[in-house]
């Protein structure tokens, strides 16, 4: 009986104690992010014995991932991802796909990068000793890859005893694992700025006699040369300014139309917020604040990112005509702050104005308004050409791309973090 038991012992995988290696790594960000060296640090675990035949499992777990979070943005829970290869060499030769959850705890800015553990398969084909050594990974952060290379021989973590089959025996050919999905590189695109179309301005005279109280704007063309966090970007938007005449005063409403952006990641509540000076010419001068309420909901991950309506109050400061343009737009996200400058300013509204006490010369700001719910207002900034190749820029201050993942890795030598 205890001979049998020892015979069916040695039949069944054995599990190994986990290995740890560490190795010199060069990482390339996307594209605006200079490149980095550090240290990874990981622990491989598999069967320290099996059988061909056996389909096992691997284990890559980041001990010290040499990096923590750059001082741009706060990284929302769930929006890292890794995955990588793991090399098999000896009795067999594989590449082992690796991939591990997008799951991690949310990580502020300058915290310390915390990856899931990275699962695979290898069906073992040939008798004797199978080594198993890291290799490249793969960071992706809200829709942008971080892909990180050794730059030295890496020894390997981990071995597995493989005894020959009861039968049989196969092959030499290695079986590669079953390959685990990884993330697109997002494409960059260039920007283009779309042209102005309408030659006038919507125009409104509230003291004709017609009683009229509501003035829509024109929709126009505006170019934005945008400063982020992490370096400058083009991007064109069309906008509309309305108004709504009260008392002497006027309830503006600058709505951002067209398509919207699909969010990359979860984007928790209260988390972005817009606003916008809107420019005041013709016989009167200076600028009013214009804003929107942060996301009332959370936004999950595929679901539409929409900007919301923008609303302030116009308290003129100049009898005659006065024109209203879309100015500087201001977007917090996450911690974060990207201003928008255009680079060309077009009249999207013109009203008849009477001086009012203490007014004009910037009008008076408001502490924004509520979002519309009409599926004609919200809509993100474009950049590129094309409807489907381009980002949407103002997504990009709302958890993209560009923004919440493009640093996700700065090497800081020396400092452990598990």
């Amino acid at each position: 009986m205890l001979g049998g038991a020892g015979l069916l012992l040695g039949m069944v995988a054995t599990p190994a104690q986990a290995a740890e290696v560490s190795f010199a790594t060069h990482c390339v960000p996307p594209a605006g992010i200079d490149p980095v060296d550090g240290t990874t640090k990981v622990e491989i675990t598999a069967p320290a014995t099996a059988k061909v035949g056996d389909t096992v499992d691997v284990v890559w777990k980041f001990v010290q991932a040499a990096s923590k979070n750059p001082n741009i943005i706060d990284l929302p829970a769930n929006s890292v991802q890794p995955s990588g290869t793991l090399k098999a060499a000896g009795a067999q030769t594989a590449d082992i796909a690796m991939q591990g959850p997008r799951e991690n705890p949310a990580i502020p800015k300058g915290g310390a990068m915390v990856l899931s553990d990275m699962k695979g398969t290898l069906k073992l084909t040939a008798p004797g000793e199978v080594a198993l050594t890291p290799d490249a990974y793969t960071v992706n952060a809200l829709s942008t890859d971080t892909k990180c290379t050794p730059t030295q021989t890496v020894q390997k973590a981990a071995t597995i005893e493989v005894s020959a089959g009861g039968g049989s025996s196969s092959s030499t050919t290695p079986t590669s694992t079953t390959s685990a999905t990884q993330s697109a590189t997002p494409t960059q695109t260039s920007t283009s700025s779309a042209s102005a179309s309408a030659s006038s301005s919507a125009s409104a005279s509230p003291s004709d006699g017609t009683g009229q109280t509501d003035f829509p704007g024109k929709e126009v063309q505006v170019p934005y040369a945008c400063k982020t966090p992490i370096g400058d970007k083009n991007a064109t938007s069309p906008v509309q300014i309305n108004a709504k005449k009260d008392g002497g005063s006027f309830d503006l409403t600058v709505q951002f139309k067209k398509s919207v952006m699909n969010s990359p990641a979860d984007i928790p509540k209260d988390s972005v917020k817009p606003s916008m000076e809107v420019v005041l010419g013709g016989a009167d001068k200076g600028t009013v604040h214009v804003e929107g309420p942060t996301n009332s909901s959370a936004i999950k991950s595929g679901d539409p990112i929409e900007i919301p309506d923008l609303t302030g109050t116009y308290k003129p400061g100049a009898s005659g005509s006065s024109s209203l343009s879309p100015g500087v737009l201001t977007i917090k996200a996450l911690g974060t702050t990207t201003t928008c400058t255009p680079t060309k300013t077009e009249v999207s509204l013109t009203l008849d104005t009477s001086e009012q006490a203490s007014g004009a010369s910037g009008g008076s700001s408001t502490s924004g308004g509520s979002s519309s719910g009409s599926s004609g207002s919200g809509g993100l900034a474009e950049t590129g050409s094309g409807d489907h190749g381009a980002l949407k820029a103002l997504g990009l201050v709302a958890g993209t791309a560009i923004l919440l993942g493009a640093a996700v890795f700065t090497f800081m030598p020396g400092r452990r973090t598990r």
